[in-house]
């Protein structure tokens, strides 16, 4: 059986880097993706006992998953605003914090309100640079109409999104300046922002000034987000499978498919039966054209896997659905257990395991 593990001391030390740099801001524990592929309930549930208790989705499906799990009177913030009536009344009825990001999308949830006579919460999302959507900072009478004419919504807080280039970013200061900007004419014009948050995982580690009232963390809770030395996280997630098969291939035997290798002397070779359509060796790729097929060469190089304490290195690419291993040095056997790492986000055909 193949199972994906997520180890909770890893979590746990990672929440611990991340309550630290939080600084006492709140913390959204962004749970998209089912978890970032850890599972969204099971993940939850170890962020709550370790103290968090506000969460961030993108689905509708995600919020019904928390709520169904038992996340009854924990506050849950949708990251996206929308104008579908049926996901409005989905929402609504979950006791979700909602998005507007323009006039239309807060008209669409307060006539939604109005006419089931409730008051329902939201956030203001505001573009700052990032072009996914919310009020642009250049248009601040749109952003005070929702303020003045939206009886029906209690807004509650206020956030933006935040490029995540490299430490220190002069482009994200100037974000930030913007947003600021913002806040200034809210608060000029008579109005209270409520909880204002503009890091994600990155700014977070990486930019001080960009923890305001509150932070949202996802993937540097499994310690795959991008990372710099000595930052105190630990990745989270591997795979683990047993051997198929194990067995001596002759010199001149082609191994492989996409580009088949010739052996060039006897060769023990084990069957590994976890793939790229599993999700095996598939990474958040940042860099491009030259340098990813650079970063990916050297990767798929010094690829290896553990069986036991032994390594043993891949041999080959990659295939489908299955891997092959060079054991010609390794004591093994089929049915011997591998562990690899394992992107949770990428995981495919795994069992999850918590340990």
């Amino acid at each position: 059986m193949r199972k994906l593990v997520i180890e909770k001391s890893a979590v746990k030390n990672n929440l611990a880097v991340i309550k630290e740099h939080a600084a006492g801001a709140v913390i959204y524990g962004v749970l998209t993706g089912d978890g970032g592929g850890a599972g969204i309930a099971p993940l939850a549930r170890l962020l709550r006992e370790e103290g968090v208790g506000h969460f961030a989705v993108y689905e509708v499906s995600e919020a019904q998953a928390l709520r169904k799990a038992g996340f009854v009177d924990e506050e849950i913030l949708m990251l996206r605003s929308t104008t579908d009536r049926e996901e409005l009344e989905q929402l609504v009825d979950l006791n979700v914090v909602c998005t507007i990001s323009s006039v239309d999308t807060g008209l669409a949830l307060n006539a939604l309100a109005e006419n089931r006579s409730t008051v329902v919460e939201a956030h203001i999302q505001v573009d700052t640079g990032m072009g996914f959507g919310g009020f642009l900072v250049g248009e601040p009478e749109k952003i005070l109409l929702a303020y003045r004419s939206l009886p029906n919504v209690a807004l509650s807080g206020i956030y933006t999104q935040l490029h995540a280039a490299r430490p220190r970013d002069p482009g994200v200061r100037r974000q930030l300046e913007q947003f600021h900007q913002v806040l200034t004419t809210i608060h000029n014009a008579g109005f209270e922002t409520g909880i204002v948050h503009a890091a994600g995982s990155f700014a977070l580690l990486h930019d001080q000034s960009a923890r305001l009232d509150g932070v949202r963390a996802g993937s540097a809770i499994l310690g795959r987000c991008r990372r710099t030395k000595d930052d105190g996280l630990r990745t989270v997630g591997y795979g683990q499978a047993p051997l198929t098969e194990v067995h001596w291939l002759p010199k001149g035997h082609t191994v492989g498919m996409d580009r088949p290798l010739t052996l060039k002397k006897p060769t023990r070779v084990a069957v590994l039966p976890v793939g790229y359509q599993n999700g095996f060796g598939l990474t958040r790729m940042r860099e491009t054209g030259f340098w990813a097929l650079y970063f990916r060469w050297r990767r798929g190089r010094r690829r290896t896997v553990r069986i036991g304490e032994q390594r043993a290195r891949l041999l080959g690419p990659i295939g489908a659905t299955e891997t092959l291993l060079d054991v010609t040095n390794l004591r093994c056997s089929a049915g011997d257990q591998v562990i690899f790492d394992m992107d949770p986000l990428f995981a495919k055909g795994f069992q999850v395991e918590y340990r």
